[in-house]
C-alpha cells in the first residue's frame, strides 16, 4: 500500500482527517507526457480507486509498540520500536501497512494550478470564517497556530500553494495533477 503525505505546518493532515480537505494538487514531474492520457496516467503515483495510507508520525497516532524487526545474523532479530525509529517524529519514515487513516482516489485531472476553481480552493482544505473571509491555519510555534485571512478562495489558494511549493509557484502556473479523495477511515 502507498502513503500520501499533507502538510503538517498548515493543518493540512488535519484537514484531511476532519473531511475538510479532499482534494489536492501535486505539481507535475518534468518527465511526465502530457497529451495521452492514458501515457500521462501510467507515470502519475495514485490511480482512481486506489486506497492510499495517510502518513502521520507515529508519535502522533500513539504508536509505542514493535514496528518490526531488523535482523542482525542467521535467525536473530532485534526488535525495532516505534518510540526509537525515524518515522516517530517524521512522517516520511513510517510504514504505510501501520497508519490508521486511509482515502480513496475518486477522481484525477491533470490542469494547470490557475484553473482551480473558488469551490476547489475550498476543497483544498481553506476555511470561510464567520465575517465571509477565507482563511488557513499556519503553525508558527508548537501547538500554536494562526489563522491567515482573504478576501477571495483563490488569494488564499495562492499564498498557501506559494508557501507549500515554493515561492513563486502560483504565478508560474506548472501543470499539476489533481486528485480528488475521500476518507475512508
Amino acid at each position: 500500500m502507498k502513503k500520501i503525505l499533507f502538510n503538517d505546518k498548515f493543518c493540512l493532515t488535519q484537514a484531511v482527517l476532519n473531511g475538510t480537505k479532499t482534494m489536492t494538487r501535486r505539481l507535475l514531474k518534468d518527465n511526465v507526457p502530457l497529451g495521452n492520457w492514458e501515457e500521462t496516467e501510467k507515470m502519475l503515483p495514485y490511480k482512481i480507486g486506489e486506497v492510499v495510507a495517510v502518513a502521520q508520525s507515529y508519535k502522533d497516532i500513539g504508536r509505542h509498540d514493535i514496528i518490526g524487526y531488523k535482523a542482525y545474523g542467521q535467525n536473530m532479530y532485534e526488535p525495532i520500536y516505534a518510540e526509537l525509529s525515524a518515522g516517530w517524529n517524521n512522517k516520511m519514515f513510517v510504514k504505510s501497512e501501520i497508519m490508521p487513516c486511509h482515502i480513496m482516489i475518486t477522481d484525477v485531472k491533470v490542469e494547470r494550478l490557475q484553473d482551480i476553481s473558488d469551490d476547489e480552493c475550498l476543497k483544498e482544505g481553506l476555511r470561510l470564517s464567520g465575517n465571509s473571509r477565507f482563511y488557513f491555519q499556519q503553525m508558527v510555534e508548537s501547538n500554536h497556530f494562526i489563522n491567515r485571512y482573504f478576501d477571495t478562495p483563490r488569494e488564499a489558494f495562492s499564498v498557501l500553494i506559494d508557501k507549500i511549493s515554493g515561492r513563486g509557484t502560483w504565478e508560474s502556473n506548472p501543470w499539476v495533477v489533481v486528485y480528488s479523495f475521500e476518507l475512508v477511515d
